[in-house]
């Protein structure tokens, strides 16, 4: 009688096995939420910071706005379905693709700015939030332009998937929206809010509430389209009920022109 031990099939217990960085289901586990916290803000740094990102514009608005082009295209079939929905749907995107074309303008001149500076100070590199709208028109005047831009995707139920124009090695994706708004802010040196919605009004009240309280140094924020931003924000009535103060107000700017925003920036940073 031998004292061999049993023969064990080490199957069942493979993930037991596992290297725990390795084990994804170990890694999702409610305890390590801040492990996952940690390595969704590092690995966006390291690759910026291998890439030699330092300096940001930071461009957000509506995914909902199509370039002009497109626009025409959904009211040409809209007239000839003659369907009074499609008609509205579309005139109403005619109107909106002015701002994506804004975007487009806006997005390179800061990148062909930032590849012809020589002071390091002053290349900027175009950041978006990676999707469709006045992402893909901030990424693809960067494009058009031939500079990078870098994209901070967010993983959402309906799968926001990256717009065509992102640069590939400088596209990340974000499952915690309170780390991709601090890589927003880290390397920011400029943001500008296109008319948006739910979660551009979130991102535009987060920075100005850190610029208001000093958590980030002062950096130009610019509302782009006045006639919208004065209907959507009242800031008379805010003074009025003394939720804010004058000095409040100059924690941004309304302009209404692509060169407009950008000779803000310039001013601001009192470049040549």
């Amino acid at each position: 009688m031998t004292n061999e031990p049993p023969t064990q099939d080490h199957t069942a217990s493979s993930q037991a096995l596992q290297l725990a960085f390795t084990d994804a289901q170990f890694m999702m586990r409610d305890e390590n939420r801040g492990v996952r916290l940690q390595l969704e803000l590092l690995k966006p740094d390291l690759a910026q910071a291998e890439a030699g990102i330092k300096h940001t514009v930071v461009v957000f608005g509506s995914a909902r706005f199509v370039s002009l082009e497109q626009a025409q295209s959904m009211l040409q079939l809209a007239q000839r379905s003659a369907d009074a929905g499609l008609l509205t749907q579309a005139r109403t995107a005619i109107k909106n693709a002015g701002y994506y074309e804004h975007a487009r303008a806006f997005a390179r001149l800061v990148a062909t700015h930032g590849l012809q500076a020589t002071d390091h100070a002053q290349q900027f590199t175009v950041c978006t939030g990676g999707g469709s709208g006045i992402m893909e028109a901030a990424n693809r005047g960067a494009t058009e332009a031939g500079a990078v831009s870098v994209a901070l995707n967010i993983a959402l139920p309906h799968e926001q998937q990256p717009n065509p124009y992102v640069t590939a090695h400088l596209c990340f994706q974000f499952h915690y929206f309170a780390i991709r708004k601090m890589h927003f802010m880290k390397r920011a040196k400029a943001l500008v809010a296109f008319p948006g919605g739910f979660g551009t009004l979130d991102e535009l009240f987060e920075v100005l509430t850190l610029v208001q309280t000093r958590k980030v140094s002062q950096v130009p924020v610019l509302l782009f389209g006045s006639d919208y931003w004065k209907r959507v924000i009242n800031i008379d009535v805010m003074l009025e009920h003394g939720t804010i103060n004058a000095q409040d107000v100059a924690c941004f700017r309304m302009v209404d022109t692509a060169q407009e925003a950008w000779d803000a920036i310039r001013t601001f940073y009192a470049m040549d």
